[in-house]
Order: structure tokens, then sequence, then C-alpha cells
């Protein structure tokens, strides 16, 4: 078993598609405004492509202490990809970050693994920090392969990353089933699924490189369950969806991973 001890905990804010240009912004000066009070914990955040230059001056103006992220990327550097939005255009307008292969995009939008996988390449290859999203789905849950779904997920999206480049990967683990849904994994539930996680990480690379790697947990995470969730030895903090979009919420969240009672 290991220790969360070490891996400094990062939250993560997915606004997912809303807000517009004067909602956005002002979350990220009400969040940006007071994070700068909060230590020990890492935080990005998620706006929809047409605002993330103008929230990136907001966190700028914030002190800059927010990661600016953005919601997926395409894997070419440019050409006839209608809608697509390349590494080099994030990077241009401020993002450091990225999500990869996140729930929606799997069984919404259909994105396949090995596309994933090329995705992953991309934002590692322009000095993003990568956050590869897996989980599973409510009837492979019931299946009982929860494990062996996040393994899946995992080998094929990291093939071919190299155990440096895992210095720039996080991982955040997603029950699709608990996505929007109000039902979240018990506490237990979710510590088991990171633990089996961080032993597919050893097995792919080593027992350093498992336990360096951060692993957030994503499914309707709260100020109410979050202290719980973060508490486990195995989760270094959430990817927040729903409670992102509150600044109140979000701050007790940051708080939750930072170790302060909210």
């Amino acid at each position: 078993m290991s220790s969360n001890t070490t891996r400094r905990p990062i939250v993560g804010g997915n606004w997912k598609m809303n807000t517009n240009t004067e909602s956005g912004t002002a979350l990220a000066r009400a969040v940006g405004d007071v994070f700068g009070e909060i230590e020990g914990v890492d935080a990005f955040v998620c706006p929809p492509f047409p605002f993330l230059a103008q929230v990136g001056d907001v966190l700028k103006a914030a002190g800059g202490q927010i990661v600016l992220a953005a919601q997926d990327i395409y894997h070419e550097p440019s050409g006839a990809f209608t809608g697509e939005v390349s590494a080099a255009m994030l990077t241009d307008v401020g993002c450091k970050a990225v999500l990869l292969g996140h729930s929606e995009r799997r069984h919404v939008i259909g994105e396949r693994d090995d596309l994933i996988n090329k995705k992953t390449h991309a934002a590692l290859d322009a000095g993003l920090m990568a956050v590869l999203c897996i989980g599973e789905t409510l009837d492979q849950r019931e299946a009982g392969k929860t494990d062996a779904v996040n393994k899946q997920q995992l080998t094929a999206g990291l093939e071919g990353v190299s155990k440096a480049q895992m210095a720039d990967v996080v991982i955040a683990y997603e029950p699709v089933w608990a996505i929007g849904t109000g039902k979240t994994a018990s506490a237990e539930d979710a510590q088991g699924a990171h633990a089996a996680i961080r032993e597919v990480l050893a097995n792919l690379y080593d027992q350093q490189t498992a336990d360096a790697t951060r692993i957030q947990y994503g499914g309707s995470c709260k100020p109410s369950n979050a202290a719980e969730l973060f508490a486990q030895p195995d989760i270094d903090g959430g990817l927040i969806g729903g409670a992102a979009l509150k600044a109140g919420d979000f701050l007790d969240i940051l708080r939750a991973a930072a170790g302060v009672a909210v």
C-alpha cells in the first residue's frame, strides 16, 4: 500500500460545456483571488475552448497559481481538421495541461483508445501536463470488470509513453456511472480502484513511477465527501465537474485536498 504523503494533491475543475465569457471569468476570478491562501495543493481549471484566453488572463491577474487547462486536444499539429484544436494552439493561449479521454469523449463522442493514445503523445510532446481519464460504466461495474477496464484503458492510453514522460502525466479515475448522477463510489471502493490502477502503473513501469504518479478521483466529488475521499492513501485529489462551477464549492474541495477542515 502506497502513501499519498509524498504526492502533492491535485484538483481540477472541468467546466464542460458550461459558462460564457462573463460567468467564466467571474468564476475564475472568485477562485483565483482566494486560492493563494490555500497551501499544499495544485489546481487547474478547464474552461470551454472559446473562453480559454479570457479565463487565462484572469488567472494570471490572480497570481497565476491556478493552471489553465483544456478539455481536449487533437493529435495532428495543423491541417484540414475542421473543429479541432492543436497542442500549439493550446499553448499559444497559455494552457499548461489538457484532459484526455474524458468519459464523455469516450462514451458520448465515441473516442477510441488508439486516438486517445495519440492525443496523449501530442500533449506530452508539446510540454503539456496530460490528464488521462479512465473509468468503467455501470454495466461494466456490475459485471465485476472495473479493474479490467481500467487496466485496458490505462495500458492503451500510455502505450509508448516513457518512464521519464510519466512525470507529466496525471491519471483521473472517473467511474462513468457516478458522473453527474449524484452517485459516488464509496471511499473504500474508490480507494480499491485507485490502488489497482497504481499496481498497473507499477507493472507498466516500476514501483517508483507508480508511487510518484498522482491519481485523481472524478465522480460526483463535492465538499461533503471530498475530505473522506482524499484521505484514502491512493487518492491524490479530484477531477471536479458540477461542483467546480460554484466558486465556494470548488474552494472547499481545494481546502479538503490541502487537509484543511471545511
